[in-house]
This record gives C-alpha cells, structure tokens and sequence, in this order.
C-alpha cells in the first residue's frame, strides 16, 4: 500500500494499467546522494514553529533523522553527497517571479542570506567529498553547477531526500530525468508542509519520472557500493 493509493479510484488504476506506467528504473553504476535544502528555515524547532514561517514542524524533523542516516551511509562509503541551500538576498533583488506568489519574509527564521534559518538544519554535516551550493530556483540544477559535479563523478543514479516533496524536490526530479539520470527517491527523507501535496508528488514522480523507495532499500544499495 503507498502513500497516494487512497486518492486513485479503480478508472485511474485502469488508466495506469493500460498506460504501464510506474515500471522500475532500478539503480545504475554508480550513485550520488541528492539533499534539498535540508536548512533550518524548513524544519523550524520543536515548540516553537509558530516563529518560523516556512517549517514543515514534525514531519519535517522526522525525515531529518532519514536523511541524516543516509548522508552517514554515503559518507562510510565514499558516496558524494550535494547539499543545496535556497537563499534569497534580504533585499528582494534575486526572488524574481515567486516574489508575484510570496511576500519576501524579513526574518532571520526564513531563508533570508546570512540568518540563521538559510543554515543546513541541525545533525547534518557534509563531509571532504561532499559539495554544498546555493540555488536560487527550485530546481537543484537550474542555474547551478551540479550536473557538471555528476558529470566529473561519474554518477549516473542519484538518490533524492530534502524538501518539500512537492516544490524543490519534484522539480529536481524532474530535471535530473531530463539529463538521463535514474533517479530513486527515499520516502522517509523526503517531506512537505500539506499531506496531500506529498502524496500525490510521490506518486507524479514514481508515476514516470523516479523509483520511490523505502529507506532501507537506500541504505541497502549504498552498503553495496563498499563492495
């Protein structure tokens, strides 16, 4: 049973059945852990999210222990992990066309540059062979240089947690598919502020564009790299 069944009537099976869509992609040669912007402005602080705005509250800490464990996994191994950071100036100049559908927040609990709220989120440390960069979009690669990183490794699958399901982490799924990545995305790590617009972008992304996995599957793979 998956997160999204609930929502599919038995037409929208059917559809799915004919299309055969949701196939298995599977893991390639080599893999790179992906990490959206796992920052302190997403997952707030227990008691205390009423003061920051943009927090997804428990559901949120939740998959940063996930996360946490896979980006230690990846680390025993040698796996690159890529940590974005969204960030927008205090002044507004760079929010671009989300300023027409966000009010720009002047607190250091957003995810304004240099506050406290743009950090990575608390238990989380990237590592020697790690690579932490600023986007300004939701996609992890528009605009930035992580493609070119995976090029130079040689990655040809990668593993994506972060958040929110149904922002940033869909539309670098999205992406990473346009450039010919497999693509699994770890259900425990991922996470969103509205239960219904996690589902359903975990199941548009199992749909056609990634393979949706447990953790423990993630965590299977990575050990297998060691070998």
């Amino acid at each position: 049973m998956q997160i999204w069944d609930r929502f599919l009537t038995d037409e929208d099976r059917a559809i799915l059945a004919k299309g055969r869509f949701g196939r298995r992609m599977g893991f390639g040669r080599k893999c790179g852990v992906l990490v959206i912007d796992a920052q302190r402005y997403m997952v707030g602080e227990p008691g205390n999210d009423a003061a920051w705005p943009s927090s997804c509250g428990d559901v949120g800490r939740a998959a940063l222990g996930a996360i946490a464990s896979l980006v230690g996994a990846a680390q025993a191994v040698g796996t690159p992990c890529f940590f974005t950071r969204f960030e927008l100036d205090p002044s507004g100049a760079d929010i671009g066309v989300y300023g027409r559908k966000r009010d720009l927040l002047q607190s250091p609990h957003w995810c304004l540059a240099g506050t406290r709220g743009a950090e990575l989120a608390e238990g989380l440390h990237p590592g020697p062979n790690d690579i932490v960069f600023v986007k300004k979009k939701p996609s992890a690669f528009h605009g930035t240089p992580l493609l070119g990183y995976i090029v130079e490794r040689g990655i040809d699958t990668l593993l994506v947690v972060g958040g929110a399901t149904s922002n940033c982490v869909q539309a670098s799924v999205f992406d990473a598919s346009s450039c010919n990545l497999r693509v699994a995305v770890v259900q425990e790590a991922v996470f969103d502020r509205v239960p219904i617009s996690h589902a359903i972008a975990l199941f548009d992304m199992d749909r056609q564009f990634a393979d949706v996995i447990p953790l423990a599957d993630a965590l299977r793979h990575l050990a297998s790299q060691a070998r």
